[in-house]
């Protein structure tokens, strides 16, 4: 659904601080109008239906080209990569950064006009399953220099003179990195600090802040600032202006100040960042001036798809220790697997996996098919979604394995006993639920999105800021669609004969599920109107139920196509797994629906400011305070 209104229009700012709106209309004005989704997700809040068969299987000839250099990757990880000494080190040692640049790790996607593989995005996010499953350090420097480096947003969107100039630069093996938190900002656009001023003869900028958490920043030759620019009156209104400029690390000014370190990924190479007086040339703008904000949020949305890879790579490793122990460690008298506390962990992380990779494969599908397409609303359900499961598979991972589980790979070894690192696969997975958006704003992203549509027809006629008149043409016609759209919310549209028997219950409860869905967001819009948008904990339960669909119906797809193709004769198949994860998915469905009327939320909310009142420091007591 294209929109050319203007935010304001569409949600009441009426009630927000000037810094909240300010930061409101930045980030609308960013949000790309390209029309309605490219793949399923969207129409689960909207109650439609749209499961997209056949799932888009990888084509022979392009599994064939990525096979070519999985097989050069796993080697070079198998003999010359020892992530137990890059965790221990904090360093990965100049032969490994050497041997990665030479067989093209660095440029995977990158067309081979500018010294890069060329390769598609399903196949590189089976490279980010491999690394993922190998060392959490490497994933991070690979996935951070071209999924959100230089290499991504210049493929987006920059110039052909920009290509040639800096494509065959990253593509050998020259570290690029993002620069966009700030220390005491995070990454709110609306405050930002970090500004560039005009040179007055026009042909340059000068630079001056601070950047935090810069993944890559310590080893990068280049990478992309994000900076205010000077406002510009738009609409007759003076509107703020974020712009996005490629800058080389030896410009003069540029200072890495730090380097921070963390609990997992000890090898990280992340950097706190400081400009001083730092010129940057006119050419060096990524799109255009004060169209910074669309080049972080297409980066970002893109780019964010390698991390529900590397979860899946994750997982997958995860299962294999889990399986493998499982069935060999014998307690009680049979393998710990045969039992039904252990034997639940190992279905729910083979399915989960199963769940994972398919919503995975999925969105990359739609990329290789336009690299424009709009992902945004698929790639933030795929990081939620993976995040929070692989992040369950790890902890299961390691209580399945107990105590040496927890005891490190190093000290497995030194006692003679093979060095399984799901010690450090936990430390380093953790950062997962976190960085390039964490749970809790990917829920309020993914609910924007899905409150989109019905803002975009009803939001007019409850905005204060609009002229009466406009707000009751608004109303007519919002009666108007909503009149024709709500009963059919009441019947089902689809019908799953193409379906595999086995796979046609799952699909039929989750169209009704969808329709259901759809008609209870349009209830709490009804009921709450504009004050939705403050009901997180409301939205989350919306954006659980959606993301939970998405992945029931590309799971089923995906079961479907590898069955059409021959996977049948597995046991257990990619049927059996749909049929187990798609039972699970149900239940937690179930019960986020029944929370959307049953909850507590009002009276945490009101413990929780008892809390930070200090109406609870009585509790903190026998502890060495801060």
């Amino acid at each position: 659904m294209k929109t050319t209104s203007e935010p304001h229009e569409v949600i009441d700012t009426s009630a927000m601080s000037p810094e909240q709106r300010a930061a409101l209309e930045m980030t609308e004005a960013a949000r790309e109008a390209t029309g309605a989704t490219t793949g399923v997700a969207g129409a689960f809040f909207m109650g439609g239906w749209n499961p997209s068969l056949p799932f888009p299987l990888q084509s022979a000839t392009d599994r064939d080209q990525g096979d070519a250099f999985l097989r050069r990757l796993e080697t070079f990880l198998r003999e010359e990569v020892d992530p137990d000494a890059i965790d221990a080190s904090g360093e990965i040692p100049e032969p490994v950064l050497r041997g990665l640049a030479e067989m093209g790790a660095f440029g995977i996607k990158i067309p081979t006009r500018y010294g890069g593989l060329g390769l598609s995005q399903t196949n590189y996010c089976r490279a980010a399953m491999l690394l993922a499953g190998t060392c959490g350090n490497l994933t991070a420097l690979l996935s951070a220099h071209q999924s959100i480096g230089v290499p991504q947003p210049l493929l987006l969107f920059g110039t052909q003179e920009q290509k040639e100039r800096f494509l065959p630069r990253v593509a050998a093996g020259e570290i690029s990195a993002f620069a966009l938190t700030e220390p005491g900002v995070g990454s709110d656009p609306a405050r930002m600090e970090t500004r560039a001023e005009p040179t007055p003869d026009g042909e340059a900028f000068i630079l001056n802040g601070e950047k935090l958490w810069c993944t890559n920043g310590t080893r990068a030759g280049v990478i992309v600032v994000m900076a205010k620019t000077p406002p510009k009156q738009i609409g007759g209104r003076e509107r703020e202006q974020v712009t996005a400029f490629i800058l080389e690390m030896e410009t003069p000014g540029v200072e890495v100040v730090g380097r921070c370190r963390f609990m997992g990924l000890r090898a990280l190479y992340n950097a706190v960042i400081r400009f001083r007086d730092v010129r940057i040339p006119r050419e060096n703008i990524l799109l255009a001036e004060g169209k910074g904000l669309r080049v972080a949020l297409s980066t970002l949305n893109t780019g964010r798809l390698t991390l529900p890879a590397a979860c899946t790579g994750l997982a997958k490793r995860c299962l294999e220790i889990s399986r493998r122990w499982a069935a060999g460690r014998v307690q009680w008298g049979s393998p710990i697997g045969h039992h039904a506390a252990v034997a639940d962990k190992i279905a729910r992380m083979a399915a989960d996996t199963f769940a994972m990779e398919s919503m995975t494969l999925y969105t990359a599908s739609l990329i290789d098919r336009d690299k424009h397409a709009d992902i945004r609303l698929e790639a933030a359900m795929c990081k939620l979604w993976a995040s929070e499961h692989s992040w369950e598979a790890v902890d299961d991972a390691m209580q399945i394995r107990g105590g040496r589980g927890y005891e490190t790979a190093a000290s497995l070894a030194a006692r003679g006993e093979p060095a399984i690192p799901v010690e450090r696969f936990f430390r380093d997975s953790r950062i997962n639920t976190i960085f390039e958006g964490s749970s809790e704003i990917m829920r309020l992203f993914i609910a924007r999105e899905a409150l989109d549509p019905h803002l975009k027809i009803g939001g007019p006629m409850l905005n204060r800021r609009v002229p009466l008149k406009d707000r009751a043409r608004a109303g007519v016609r919002a009666t108007g669609f909503y009149a024709g759209w709500y009963p059919r919310l009441f019947f089902p549209s689809w019908k799953p004969e193409q379906w595999q028997p086995a796979l046609r219950p799952q699909m039929r409860w989750a169209e009704r599920a969808s329709r259901r869905l759809g008609r209870a967001l349009f209830h709490a819009m009804a009921r709450y109107g504009p004050g939705l948008e403050r009901r997180q904990l409301l939205l989350g339960r919306f954006v659980n139920i959606g993301t939970e669909l998405f992945a029931m119906v590309t799971t089923c797809a995906r079961a479907q196509a590898m069955a059409d193709e021959g996977f049948a004769a597995e046991r257990p198949g990619p049927v059996s797994l749909a049929q187990c994860f798609c039972a699970d998915a149900r239940l937690r469905i179930e019960g986020w629906m029944r929370e959307l009327h049953h909850h507590n939320d009002e009276g945490r909310t009101r413990l929780a400011r008892q809390v930070l009142e200090g109406g609870a420091e009585w509790l903190e007591e026998g502890i060495l305070r801060a």
